[in-house]
């Protein structure tokens, strides 16, 4: 093969190559991810994890006990997170250990964000607002707000 043939296949191979790049790009472009890659402010797992829109959030870290699970996030944004769900909660009759989980319909909405002191990079929602569709979890308030610690 002579240079002139070489050069335009590899000519031919360099465009191909950029054109399938360039594919590639435009079509995962349709189907990004629905949350935001780069978060402007996350929720704290028990783990000390960032998480951006969590199915479910453990409340007590401690024991599992509280935890709201099937979140269904309407809104994501830099001071504030809405869902609602399902705060299940066991009611520890007679004792923790042989109670059963009960299930409250909740609104939640994560608010005051603030740099994390463990990772400076990060702003994390510092408070948790349960607001109660029905019943709340005896003794718990049907509006009651939690400041998150971990």
């Amino acid at each position: 093969m002579d240079i002139a043939v070489r050069t335009r296949a590899v000519a031919v191979c360099v465009v191909t190559a950029a054109l399938v790049g360039v594919t590639a790009a435009a079509s995962t472009a349709g189907t990004a991810p629905a949350v935001d890659p780069d978060p402007a402010v996350a929720v704290v797992d028990c783990a000390g994890k960032p998480q951006v829109r969590p199915e479910e959030y453990i409340l007590a870290c401690g024991d599992g006990n509280n935890q709201l699970i099937g979140l269904h996030w309407t809104s994501w944004g830099r001071r504030t997170a809405t869902a609602t769900g399902t705060d299940m909660v066991n009611d520890c009759k007679p004792y923790c250990a042989a109670g059963r989980f009960r299930a409250y319909p909740v609104k939640v909405t994560l608010s005051h964000p603030e740099n994390d002191p463990a990772q400076p990079d990060l702003r994390r929602f510092t408070r948790i607002r349960l607001v109660y569709s029905e019943t709340a979890p005896p003794p718990v308030r049907h509006d009651v707000t939690y400041k998150l610690v971990w």
